[in-house]
């Protein structure tokens, strides 16, 4: 059974034809997926993932802004009392930034060059962990993130 993503553009990024590949790819593999589109500020992302309560948001960046627009946006989730959405992200992200990304509740980064497989294959564990009652959304006390 496919989950409920939004797959979003923070920020002032104006690339989204990775994002809109990863959109076909996971509605290809049988989930349900919400494009923001461009230029969407956090407040905006999380009112579209709330209102089409989606257990899943993937955000795309390229603009160097993710370590400021990430963590916000968690932050954001939480406060809305959406601690069990599972955020992943793509773009540009330096391994330097990564640790502090998955400490704020941030579960997989991929890279330029993933394969859309990889992404399917990360949902499919996120499944089975939410399936078996593990925490691993947002503003769940859990370290894991998809390696």
């Amino acid at each position: 059974m496919g989950m409920r993503i939004v797959i979003a553009k923070p920020g002032l990024d104006g690339h989204d034809r990775g994002a809109k590949v990863i959109a076909r790819a996971l509605r290809d593999a049988g989930h349900e997926v919400i494009y923001t589109g461009l230029r969407r500020t956090p407040t905006e992302i999380v009112r579209t993932v709330l209102d089409e309560d989606a257990v899943g948001l993937g955000l795309s960046t390229l603009s160097g802004a993710h370590d400021v627009l990430i963590p916000k946006i968690c932050k954001l989730l939480r406060s809305e009392g959406m601690n069990d959405v599972i955020i992943f992200a793509g773009g540009i992200i330096p391994e330097y930034d990564r640790e502090e990304l998955f400490s704020q509740g941030l579960r997989a980064i991929f890279g330029p060059g993933t394969q859309t497989k990889e992404i399917i294959n990360f949902l499919e564990e996120v499944s089975l962990r939410k399936v078996n009652g593990e925490p691993i959304g947002v503003g769940e006390e859990l370290g894991w993130h998809w390696q």
